[in-house]
């Protein structure tokens, strides 16, 4: 059996070819770029998605040829298709920031207790019916053109076998979905005047969505971070958190039955298990202020170059903190305009310095969204890590001390990917259920607990981080 596993993320495919007993036994990847056309702005052509799947599955099916295709990709982003599913324009992006006034529009229109209550979240510029309100403002000839619309790995699925469909995990962030009801809320289709069929199907995440042209049956699929909960064995209440740190960071925890934070700091989705759902706090600059620092610094240092040299720091940085608000941010602090800072800068601060602020910002950040899920009722134990992030040590004991949890790492920490394949290992009988392939496959290797000195000094840092973005936001204003 050579269950492959697609991510459609935001700078490449990444493939995976998985055993039935879950071994990694090929990998494969194909980069595309990202346009930015305007400030804020975050698009690409879903035809670059094509291409580099179809580079991917080439390499992949030479040596191990698929006996079940699943998808995973990044979330929210607008791929609106005319007549004959023609592309009608670049896809907006997660990322993208262009849609400030048409968010405000839809808390008017169906009020912000009514929207959170129907879709767990509150207008996010990621989101995606924000982005069509935007095309039906600026590009109405666009607008009028739209026959159907689909989310990034959806797109990719149409091509691989001619069916439209999408899971409820991902279809929850696009703020057209009743997540309690796991289907498309008529309510705010019928508030912001959008067409129902305009949507496709909505079908449980390992459930077979179609086949490809030489019979290869291919699973529905779930978003990238339903898809890398499932890699992780995040499944139920009660079990592990996840933590991925990639270009974003995420936390995420499975709930007992749909809930939705007061305010929506705090995204409600659908699982991509049956019937059940997850709280997930987005912060939009974590591994991605770590690639930014790097860059910026020049002179071609390596990550582990820059975390080597944090090492020689203590916690604090002799009073130096990092807001990782680089491009704006979802958890806690829903802004889009909010920026990253550095403060308490002195003589004696050096790159080790830089990046050990940088590490310890990413790690309050993901403290805030994890106090937001406590005051829902989550009570965590434990969280398993995932994304490039995650291959630091010096990191994650950083982080496994901020957040106060022991953290494990897994024999597989490819995230979105590997939780694809494993679904596209249920739609293709490999597996009976989601259950059944986290049990056969996901494992884990190695536990970092937090280092009571680092907790007790983070717990003292912790207050003057929460209280810097309300001080720098004032300025702003």
């Amino acid at each position: 059996m050579n269950l492959i596993g697609l991510d459609v993320g935001t700078t490449s495919v990444k493939g995976l070819a998985v055993s039935e007993d879950g071994e990694v036994i090929a990998s494969a990847e194909q980069e595309y770029p990202l346009s930015t056309p305007r400030p804020g702005w975050s698009e690409q052509d879903p035809e670059d998605w094509w291409r580099a799947t179809q580079v991917v599955l080439g390499k992949l099916s030479s040596d191990h040829p698929p006996t079940s295709i699943g998808l995973s990709g990044q979330m929210h982003g607008l791929v609106a298709l005319g007549a004959g599913d023609e592309v009608l324009r670049p896809a907006i992006l997660w990322n993208d920031q262009r849609t400030g006034a048409q968010c405000a529009e839809i808390e008017a229109s169906v009020g912000l207790e009514r929207l959170i209550g129907l879709t767990g979240n509150r207008a996010l510029t990621g989101f995606t019916a924000p982005k069509l309100l935007w095309l039906r403002d600026e590009e109405p000839e666009t607008f009028k053109r739209i026959e159907s619309v689909l989310l990034p790995k959806d797109y990719v699925r149409l091509k691989l076998t001619g069916e439209k469909a999408m899971d409820p995990a991902d279809a929850s962030g696009t703020l057209l979905f009743d997540v309690a009801g796991r289907r498309w809320s008529h309510e705010v289709l019928d508030a912001l005047a959008l067409p129902a069929e305009w949507l496709p199907p909505v079908l449980e995440s390992g459930e077979r969505a179609g086949e490809t042209s030489d019979g290869v049956p291919v699973a529905v699929g779930a978003g990238d971070q339903a898809a890398g909960a499932v890699g992780v064995g995040v499944m139920g209440a009660g079990g592990p958190l996840s933590v991925a740190l990639g270009t974003s960071g995420v936390v995420f925890a499975a709930l007992p039955e749909f809930a939705a934070e007061p305010e929506g700091r705090v995204h409600a989705f659908c699982h991509a298990v049956p019937g059940g759902w997850h709280a997930m706090g987005v912060m939009l600059s974590a591994a991605g202020s770590l690639r930014w620092l790097r860059d910026a610094m020049g002179a071609g240092a390596s990550f582990a170059e820059h975390v080597g040299e944090a090492d020689a720091w203590e916690a604090g940085v002799e009073g130096l903190t990092f807001l990782p608000y680089l491009a704006g941010e979802r958890t806690p602090h829903a802004d889009p305009d909010a920026r990253g800072a550095f403060v308490g800068l002195s003589l004696r601060h050096d790159r080790g310095a830089l990046t050990r602020a940088v590490l310890e910002g990413v790690a309050f950040g993901l403290r805030d969204s994890l106090d937001l899920m406590v005051g829902m009722g989550v009570e965590p134990v434990r969280a398993r890590v995932s994304g490039g992030g995650a291959r630091s040590e010096t990191w994650l004991q950083i982080i496994a001390s901020v957040l106060e949890l022991p953290l494990e790492r897994m024999a597989v920490d490819e995230g979105a990917a590997y939780g694809a394949a494993l679904l596209g290992g249920v739609a293709g009988g490999t597996f009976s259920d989601v259950e059944e392939a986290v049990g056969e496959c996901v494992r884990v290797t190695a536990t970092v607990e937090p280092d009571p000195v680092l907790v007790r000094a983070y717990a003292d840092l912790l207050p003057q981080f929460r209280a810097l973005y309300p001080a720098l936001r004032s300025l702003r204003t």
